[in-house]
């Protein structure tokens, strides 16, 4: 035996010793350092070289003359039986992907990832805002209680108990128009986002969005073929002067537009209410901040004015928690008739201990009680980070949010995105810029998120960025 023999390979989690020592002797096998004849030395020696019991490399040699790969004889010992690769692949073949992954892939915006002392990057958790207690406490009762309850779960569109609940909540805080069969549980919004794509979009239809935009839509709603319309956004929000003539589908967020977080006013919502109706096309409303709005009401559901029209989609994701995975789509019930019957091709239904934990907290007054509480805190951090920008970077304008856990900041001219965003992190601040978002020209312009950071590091955060963009300036 050849000297890279000596020893066991690397263990992998929760490998046992003996299927250790049999991949190490496998892998030798295949990589040709065992040609095929070739007589393995005896039980101990060849325990001793592995290191390894007797009775471990015994217990080894019998799965791997079990696999084929070596035959033991009284004779003639044990011996390897099967060849290795005459010549090893260079590369590994690219692997056969589909237009659909293709295009799903191109669409992805990537995270720059590193570690900062202060970050201020989106879609961050908000762990010190989370109702464990309550949520701990509703999964159990439901635990205990969902084998009585067997048969509803099986449903496609999630339990009848959370559809009725959701309802109900919609009803009274969002100003929809919903009953408990025009909604549909759902992983989160990306999952919504995908369901109604694969139903409505491919090659030679038309999917219009906001640009800026969430990149999470484009990209699914891009991956199936559709020709991406982008619809500019303005200090008034999406404009609808500048809709196309028809298009299957509209995302739109319009309680707190993605990235740039302005509310899309009711004369606005009348219009586009008024083309979808002529182009025969559903709005998809993203209603991703309602519940974590900085006012004291957040304004209607747009799918209040049009039913029929309009495909509300929810998360609890950023009020909640993302482990949650609790997420719903509101459409009419023709729609969700189509999307019960796709749906087994995929995940067969929610995940239903969460959807019944999601009712209980509903019900129960927690979740009214969690916001209440959390809302505060997020109205605070959301003034304290305002007020260090404007005194210690007076020149970046600064859109005050109305709803959601980020600000969207324009910078100062002269200043591009990449000057900014890298600035910033030799000063140990991440920042996000605004262009991959968009498709069409803007000015430049970075997001800050700050509902995941107390008071004193949002001043940190700031005081960081202050000094080191007048170290660049001077």
């Amino acid at each position: 035996m050849k000297a890279p023999l000596e020893g066991l390979r690397p263990a992998l989690p929760g490998e046992a010793l003996h299927a250790r020592a049999a991949r190490t002797l496998r892998e030798a096998i295949l990589a040709g350092l065992l040609p095929e004849g070739t007589r393995l030395p005896g039980h101990r020696a060849l325990a001793a070289r592995l290191g390894v019991s007797r009775n471990t490399l015994v217990d080894a040699l019998a799965q791997l003359e079990a696999e084929g790969y070596v035959r033991a004889s009284a004779r003639s010992g044990t011996r390897v039986a099967m060849p290795g690769p005459v010549h090893a692949a260079p590369t590994d073949p690219p692997l056969p992907l589909s237009a659909w992954a293709t295009r799903a892939l191109a669409g992805r915006v990537p995270d720059a990832g590193g570690g900062y002392a202060v970050d201020f990057r989106p879609g961050q958790p908000v762990p010190d805002l989370y109702p464990a207690g309550a949520w701990a406490e509703a999964l159990a009762r439901q635990a205990r209680q969902a084998t009585s309850s067997l048969p509803e779960l099986e449903a496609e569109l999630g339990p009848l108990e959370t559809r009725r609940a959701l309802a109900a909540y919609l009803n009274a805080e969002r100003g929809a128009r919903v009953t408990p069969d025009m909604v549909m549980l759902t992983g989160g919004t990306q999952a919504s986002l995908d369901a109604l794509a694969r139903v409505f979009l491919e090659e030679g239809r038309v999917a219009a969005t906001e640009d800026p935009t969430y990149p999470g839509a484009r990209a699914a709603l891009g991956a199936t073929g559709a020709t991406l319309c982008p619809v500019p956004v303005d200090a008034g929000g999406l404009n609808p002067a500048a809709l196309p003539e028809r298009a299957t589908l509209l995302y739109l967020t319009p309680g707190a537009q993605y990235p740039t977080t302005v509310a899309l006013p009711a004369a606005r919502q009348g219009e586009v209410v008024a083309w979808a109706r002529r182009a025969g096309a559903f709005i998809l409303e993203d209603d991703y901040a309602a519940d974590l709005h900085h006012g004291a009401r957040p304004p209607a559901a747009l799918q209040g004015l049009a039913p029929e029209r309009v495909i509300l989609l929810g998360t609890f994701s950023k009020s909640l928690a993302p482990v949650t995975r609790s997420g719903y789509l509101v459409a009419p019930e023709s729609v969700i008739r189509v999307l019960a019957g796709t749906r087994p091709l995929t995940d067969r239904a929610p995940a239903t201990l969460d959807a019944l934990a999601l009712a209980d907290v509903l019900a129960s007054g927690a979740y009214a009680r969690h916001l209440r509480r959390a809302r505060q805190a997020i109205r605070h951090r959301h003034e304290v980070l305002l007020a260090a920008l404007a005194a210690g970077l007076p020149g970046w304008q600064v859109t005050p949010a109305r709803a959601g856990l980020h600000v969207h900041v324009t910078l100062p001219p002269g200043l591009s995105e990449e000057e900014a965003v890298a600035v910033a992190a030799r000063a140990g601040v991440a920042l996000t810029p605004a262009a991959p978002l968009a498709r069409l020209p803007r000015p430049p312009a970075v997001l800050l998120a700050f509902a995941h950071l107390s008071p004193e590091r949002l001043r940190e955060g700031v005081a960081r960025l202050t000094w080191a963009f007048a170290r660049t300036l001077t």
